[in-house]
Formats: structure tokens, C-alpha cells, sequence
């Protein structure tokens, strides 16, 4: 569970400080101060940090423990899809209006992406881009390789929103999964009722179904749109005249009949 709304709010008052008051020290509005302690709004990676040693507290402690009850229970986890998952601060990047980039993982920096993943300076280094047409919470471009979801080709940039509660996944949508084993894939997914796993299935026929078990996965991305240069192929005229002379037959056939 997310206590970071409570514990913003709780860490403020002890300090006797108002909601102006944090929000000139953390070089924010005050509305967003608010926002924040509502849970209608969540703080950048930057804000995280300027909370973290404002209050001398621990990343984890803010997220994950209830500091009014003196909680002990920390980092709920991903992998018990009854329970909501626990909050994965991402590293994200802005642009000079304080907007998040959609970060551009070519299929190149894959391996790099799988290590780099939570690092700041990594996220920094990838080429960055805006789509304002695009709505949704964090969103990140994957190259995807292989014809595994023809008719998306190989190559195909899939624009993904990150998913963190496991319980938000749809059945049969599509969405870019990285995992320890399986690197990053783009497949359609499935949960399993009273399972610990997620059922991997391709569009293309030819390619099998798999399993991924929850603790194996790190970060899932519900596809939202795409972004291609291959542009579809035109329909084969000859098997179009080929058909066209079949129906002919076929209606002929149909007219002796009846006579």
C-alpha cells in the first residue's frame, strides 16, 4: 500500500509546518502540496529525494510504512496479485515545463534498459520525445523484434503507460513485459485466478504460450499506441482477380442449379 499521501501529511505537521511552508522548501505551489497529501498527484523522482532528506526519512519508510501508526508493515509485495503492488519509483525524466518525457528504448539499448532500468543517469542518456495526444500516467516507447504479434512488425516502437498494481492488468489487452528471464517481450496477457503467474500468448500461431511467474517480472507497460515506418503493403491484385473469378464460377454453379 501507498502511505505516502499519510505520511507527507503526517511528517509536515509534526514539523508544525503548513502546506505554504513545505511547498516553498520543496520549491513547489501550494495546490500541489495538497494534491499530494490527497494521493491525486505523485511527486517526481527530485521532489522524492528534497522530501526524503527535508525530513531525514528513508525512500522506503515514506512509501511503505504508516509512520502515524508506527506500522511494521513494509514493501507489500508485487507478486501476491490479492494485495495491491507495492509503489516502484521510476526514474523518469521532464522537459523544461516540469512535463515527463516518453523515454525510447530502441531494441539496441535493451540490455543496457534491463540493468539501467532504476538509474537516473541511464534514463537520462536515452533519446526522449513528447506526444501530448497521448493521455495516461507514465508512459515509455519499447522496440519490439521478432513477428511473434503479426501483424505489429518487428521494429514496431509499442508507446506503453506503466502498470503498478498487478490487479489493473486486462485480460487479452497487449502489454511490453520485462522480465529477468524473458528480457522484454511484447505479448498479449492473461491472469491466472489463485495463480502466482501471467499466461504470455502471441498473436502469431506459430509462436507458443508461456508462462511468467510474478517474481520474475519487473516492470509491465499496457500498450497504447504505436509508432511504425513500415507502412502496410497493398492487398495482392493477383489473388484479388483470383477471387474475383472464383465468385464467377461459383455464382454460374449456383444459376445451373436452379435451372
Amino acid at each position: 500500500m501507498n502511505h505516502l499521501p499519510e505520511n507527507l501529511k503526517y511528517l509536515r505537521k509534526t514539523k508544525g509546518m503548513t502546506q505554504q511552508a513545505l511547498a516553498e522548501a520543496l520549491f513547489l505551489n501550494r495546490p500541489v502540496i495538497g494534491a499530494y497529501e490527497e494521493g491525486r498527484a505523485e511527486p517526481k523522482m527530485e521532489t522524492i529525494k528534497k522530501i526524503c532528506e527535508l525530513f531525514d526519512i528513508q525512500l522506503e519508510d515514506l512509501y511503505y510504512s504508516s509512520l502515524n501508526e508506527k506500522s511494521s508493515d513494509t514493501h507489500k509485495n508485487i507478486q501476491n496479485p490479492s494485495k495491491t503492488a507495492p509503489i516502484k519509483i521510476l526514474s523518469i525524466t521532464v522537459d523544461s515545463n516540469d512535463k515527463e518525457n516518453i523515454e525510447w528504448v530502441p531494441v539496441k539499448a535493451s540490455a543496457g534498459y534491463l540493468n539501467g532500468y532504476t538509474d537516473p543517469e541511464f534514463m537520462a542518456s536515452l533519446p526522449k520525445f513528447q506526444l501530448p495526444m497521448i493521455k495516461g500516467g507514465t508512459l515509455r516507447a519499447f522496440e519490439i523484434k521478432g513477428d511473434s504479434m503479426l501483424p505489429i512488425a518487428s521494429g514496431t516502437f509499442i508507446i506503453g503507460e506503466y502498470v503498478e498494481d498487478m490487479r489493473l492488468i486486462r485480460d487479452g489487452s497487449t502489454y511490453i513485459v520485462m522480465s529477468q528471464s524473458e528480457g522484454i517481450v511484447y505479448k498479449r496477457v492473461y491472469r491466472v485466478e489463485n495463480e502466482t503467474y501471467l499466461k504470455m500468448v502471441s498473436d502469431n500461431p506459430e509462436f507458443e504460450t508461456y508462462t511468467l511467474d510474478y517474481s520474475d517480472i519487473l516492470e509491465i507497460w499496457k500498450a497504447k499506441a504505436f509508432i511504425s515506418t513500415r507502412f502496410p503493403e497493398p492487398q495482392n491484385q493477383n489473388s484479388i482477380e483470383k477471387l474475383s473469378e472464383m465468385l464467377v464460377e461459383l455464382q454460374k454453379s449456383m444459376d445451373h442449379l436452379k435451372k
